[in-house]
């Protein structure tokens, strides 16, 4: 199975990555197929370029992108990524008032409601 990932390279404390096509069972930093663009976090702003024509290609003849450059490649503006990207779980609120709000919901739910007088 094909896969488009990120390929780490730079220095220590300076992350910079290539766009990959590489066999999924491969070592990330060994075998990749092409070589289709370049991401560098660590700008003062982040430099995304990918030649989108050979992603739609690879994605064509079957690769699969992986979860962070399918949102690259969305945020970049390429269609039909929104199917590779994995949601994230839900996380609780630090909101003091939200957290309140759900636990008053949740006890509200757990109470057991009034029955009705039974008819004689």
């Amino acid at each position: 199975m094909l896969v488009i990932r990120l390929q780490r390279t730079g220095r220590k404390n300076t992350p910079t990555y290539r766009i990959v096509v590489s066999e999924k069972t491969k070592h990330v930093s060994k075998g990749s197929m092409e070589v289709m663009g370049h991401y560098l976090p660590a700008q003062d702003k982040p430099v995304f370029e990918c030649d989108q024509a050979r992603v739609a290609h690879w994605v064509k003849q079957g690769a699969i992108p992986s979860n962070t450059v399918a949102r690259l490649l969305h945020k970049a503006g390429m269609k039909d990524m929104e199917k590779y990207m994995q949601r994230y779980t839900k996380k609780k609120s630090k909101d003091p008032e939200a957290i309140a709000a759900a636990e008053a919901a949740a006890a509200a739910a757990a109470t057991p409601a009034p029955e009705a007088p039974a008819a004689a």
